[in-house]
């Protein structure tokens, strides 16, 4: 009877043995195959530009910062054979690495091969608090007659080959946005300027100013 029990012990060990080659075997050429496919289509990651940037409103008269811009961001897909789904994206502006604004939800879509996109959300935030040497320094570049922002881009793209998708990578992009004075009031580049004591307008009194973008801006971009 030990005999039997030992030889059933032994064959059920031995078909386990073979069940988890097997799935290990076919785990290893699945993944071999998918990455013979990534490098052999090579998906190089999207471009971002920066193409304007609509500034309507800055109030430093409080010890937070009230801006309002809208911006305008293009995106394209430089892979012949790979698609990009772009999912959970979210907009905001920075100064001086301090968000400035409230992330905005930007639309999911798809981009085909060779495709190109444009968003053009509108980026603000009410009384956002920062420091008070970012708040002095920007009181100093309005002054100067210049501002540099940032426009940022955060989310989670997915690969598309045929019917395969890839699953999901963070998606990073920065956008310089150099805002400076101009000669005249250009459209949404001119507005009443608050500022508190102490900066280059007196406390109370607004001035206008006019800031329009310079120049449409390439972004970096990390996946």
């Amino acid at each position: 009877m030990s005999k039997e029990k030992h030889h059933r012990d032994w064959i059920l060990r031995r078909c386990c043995g073979a069940f988890c080659a097997c799935f290990l075997t076919l785990a290893a050429v699945v993944g071999f195959i998918v990455l013979v496919i990534y490098l052999a289509l090579h998906p190089s990651k999207p471009s971002f530009y920066l193409q304007d940037v609509q500034l309507r409103s800055i109030d430093l008269s409080d010890p937070a910062l009230s801006l309002n811009l809208q911006v305008t961001i293009a995106s394209r897909n430089p892979n012949e054979r790979v698609g990009v789904y772009y999912m959970s994206l979210d907009a905001f502006a920075t100064y001086r690495d301090e968000p400035v604004t409230v992330a905005v939800a930007l639309p999911a879509i798809y981009q085909g091969h060779k495709d190109a996109s444009v968003w053009s959300p509108v980026l603000a935030g009410e009384s956002v608090p920062v420091s008070g040497g970012a708040a002095d320094a920007m009181r100093q570049d309005i002054a100067a007659g210049y501002v540099l922002l940032h426009v940022r881009v955060e989310g989670r793209v997915k690969w598309k080959v045929g019917s395969w998708v890839s699953g999901g990578y963070h998606l990073s992009v920065n956008c310089p946005a150099l805002l400076a004075t101009s000669g005249g009031a250009a459209a949404g580049g001119a507005f009443a300027f608050s500022a508190a004591a102490g900066g280059a307008v007196p406390a109370g009194v607004n001035t206008t100013v006019s800031l329009k973008f310079t120049h449409p801006a390439d972004c970096t971009v990390d996946v």
